[in-house]
Parts: structure tokens; sequence; C-alpha cells
């Protein structure tokens, strides 16, 4: 009898989301183990080793324990990065469950999956990111990085439809990088480019999860 497919999974829990055009809006997390990038200025980095294999069955039932007590319609799947492992059958579950589903994923990896939302955040130092998120994306969250420039953000703009905005995400909420990330939204603004936004991280804030 075949093993039952199962994911590397860190944690899985409750709250609210604290980046992009959904932040504030109740969320439930499962956050994935692993990443291929693993950037220096990452605020995950518990998430790229360890986790817990679990079945889709033993997630799902995790969910639902955790929607009794948090009866939130979105659930957020998150990494690491999350598209380092198979989630076609946990996405397929989770739509039987009638929920909507965020990735958040730094797009150098792309999988063919009924997803409500791709928060799609490319990487230094080039940038990456697959050509089917031109089409799939609903924002693009660039963090505010000591490498990220006004060519990075002219050229993303450029390769993005100007429907999906870029979102400048200050690194951990650090006053550099908010006045970094202000100074290239003056920058974006003086050229013409256009839905460039700057955000900060309302979990951090809040000190929530």
């Amino acid at each position: 009898m075949p093993l039952p497919h199962t994911l590397k999974i860190t944690e899985i829990f409750s709250s609210f989301q604290g980046e992009g055009l959904r932040q504030g809006e109740p969320t439930l997390f499962i956050r994935l183990t692993g990443c291929n990038l693993k950037c220096d200025f990452c605020d995950t980095k518990y998430a790229w080793k360890g986790g817990e294999n679990l079945s889709i069955d033993e997630i799902i039932k995790k969910i639902k324990k955790e929607q009794k007590e948090f009866p939130a319609s979105w659930v957020c799947i998150t990494g690491g990065e999350p598209l380092i492992q198979d989630l076609k059958a946990l996405t397929e579950e989770l739509k039987k469950m009638g929920m909507n589903i965020q990735i958040e994923t730094n797009a150098t990896q792309y999988q063919d999956l009924n997803v409500d939302w791709y928060t799609v955040s490319p990487k230094p130092p080039d940038y990456f990111f697959q050509p089917e998120y031109t089409k799939l994306a609903k924002e693009v969250k660039l963090v505010v990085t000591q490498e990220l420039s006004m060519e990075i953000i002219q050229r993303l703009r450029n390769e993005f439809s100007e429907k999906i905005p870029l979102i400048l995400q200050p690194e951990s909420n650090e006053k550099w990088s908010i006045d970094k990330g202000m100074m290239l939204l003056k920058e974006s603004l003086k050229k013409g480019l256009r839905t460039i936004k700057i955000s900060v991280q309302l979990h951090n804030i809040y000190d929530i999860k």
C-alpha cells in the first residue's frame, strides 16, 4: 500500500495578513518548511529547516480545528518557499472546504494550481521569476533591501501590467529601509511609473504572529 502524500510543515496558525493588499484580513496560515534561496534578510529563517511531515488529511484536520476558533475564509500558504513542495493535493482539498487560497512565493518555481491570489516576491540578486506570474500575480512585493534599486523597480514595472501593484515592503520595518522605500517611491513618481505603493509589516507593529 503506497504511503500517503506528505508535506513538510513548520507551523499552522491563525492570524491577520500582515503584508500586501490583503493586509489586515483574517487568515489561516500554513507555513511550509524549506527554501531554495535563503536570503540573508529573511524574517522566517526558522522555516528553512526542521518541520514535521504531515499528510494532507492531517493538515486539513488542523486547518478545520483552527477554523472552528477563527472562522476565516482565507488560507495563506507560505514558507520558506512553499512551491518547492507539491501543493496540488493540498490546494484541491482546501478548495473542497470552500477556502480562498493565497500563495506567497519568490516566483522561482511554478505549479499549475487552483489558487485565488499569488503574492509574487522576486528576490535579489537577479529578481528572477517564472513567466506565468506576469498573468497570475495579484501583487508584486519587493522587500526594500540594500540591493533594491530604481533600475530593478523599472524593470519589474515594465514586465508586469500596471494593473498589478508593485509594493515596496520595508525590511522588518527598519527605519533605514522605510527611508529608502520612500525615496524609491518618489523616484518612481518622477519617472512616471504607475501603481507603485509602499507598505509596512502590520504584524510587527501589532506584535502578533
